[in-house]
């Protein structure tokens, strides 16, 4: 098989695998789709994640799905052919976190194109896959492959909007009109949110989250004074999800809340240590929250892609072929241009 393969910085290559046997338990996944994530693009920037650089060719991606080509002896619910979406995170299942129900902050966490451990957590950019069939989730044939990969950012939305409770009634704030702002936008409208304010400094992402139901999409490059919805100078929204990355964006989400309003980090920041107004925080009574990765949710997405209970086909705008992985990481970097960018394989 072939797999798009990270050898340096800003470069991939397309190089063969080997494939390896199908155990048991376990199922092979010729990969159909692949989503390009802003952690991918990270890697394929800088050649690390953090504190952990890439040491070894490495297959990235996370968000994939595929039709099945092999299944284990024990295998009895999957057939070849069947479409299935894969989930990324394995927990380890034996530490105090997983045993508590909280798997998403396992102790010793493997998540698909990671270069936290070494050897590293090789992605799913590739042409087939192998992985535990309880990895595994089936979706009606015919949905499409490149729909079911949006499985696992719609679960990292799921999750974050999931950390707040109900949203039925209320006025969201969310900044960051990216992939993950827009799934948030449209999970907030599907649990009931009266308002949805989504800003940017971009104004090709917020076309795309009007068109998909934003109550208001603000333009906040020139000026944040528009952002409050009634003019209270207290605040005026309920929730506020920060999904950008960018600090100041926190400070005006802190700014907009209602007294007894939330605050969810959702976005990953360039510069981890960021100020925030302690004083209006407390004053305010605000609850600030934090949202990583998913749980339970991977099940749930995947759930509503096959329901069709969500519309993700707004959000995909390019499609690459594998051979020009090249060419897509670096359209994934302009935001003018560019969406969700997917590779095909």
């Amino acid at each position: 098989m072939r797999a798009a393969v990270l050898t340096r910085r800003s470069w991939i290559e397309i190089l063969e695998q080997k494939i390896p046997p199908t155990d048991g338990d376990e199922v092979r996944v010729r990969i159909k789709a692949g989503g390009i994530c802003g952690s991918d693009i990270h890697y394929f920037r800088h050649y690390k994640m953090g504190d952990f650089p890439v040491r070894e060719p490495f297959i990235l991606g996370h968000e994939a799905a595929g039709v099945v080509e092999t299944v284990g002896e024990n295998v009895k619910d999957l057939q070849n052919g069947d479409l299935v979406v894969v989930n990324p995170s394995h927990p380890c299942k034996n530490c105090s976190y997983c045993f508590s129900g909280r798997e998403l902050l396992c102790a010793d966490m493997r998540f698909l194109g990671s270069s936290r451990k070494f050897p590293h957590i090789q992605g799913m950019f590739s042409q087939s896959f192998t992985t535990k069939r309880s990895q595994c989730f089936k979706l009606p044939s015919n949905l499409s492959p490149h729909h079911a990969a949006f499985a696992e950012p719609l679960a990292v939305a799921m999750h974050a909007v999931q950390n707040v409770g109900a949203l039925i009634g209320a006025d969201v704030l969310i900044s960051g009109a990216g992939p993950i702002g827009c799934l948030i936008l449209m999970v907030a409208r599907l649990g009931g949110a009266s308002t949805v304010t989504i800003t940017d400094i971009k104004k090709e992402p917020l076309r795309v989250a009007e068109n998909i139901g934003a109550t208001r999409a603000l333009d906040i490059s020139q000026s944040v004074d528009k952002i409050a919805l009634r003019g209270d100078p207290r605040g005026s929204f309920d929730v506020a999800f920060e999904a950008s990355g960018n600090a100041d964006a926190v400070m005006q989400a802190i700014k907009n809340l209602k007294p007894g309003g939330t605050f969810v980090q959702v976005g990953t920041f360039k510069n981890t240590n960021i100020s925030i107004p302690s004083d209006v925080v407390m004053t305010k009574e605000l609850t600030l929250k934090s949202s990583f990765r998913f749980d339970k949710e991977f099940s749930w997405a995947a759930e509503y892609l096959a329901a069709e209970r969500i519309d993700v086909a707004p959000l995909l705008s390019h499609v690459f072929p594998m051979d020009e992985a090249n060419k897509a990481f670096q359209l994934a970097q302009d935001r003018t241009e560019a969406m969700k960018i997917h590779l095909a394989f």
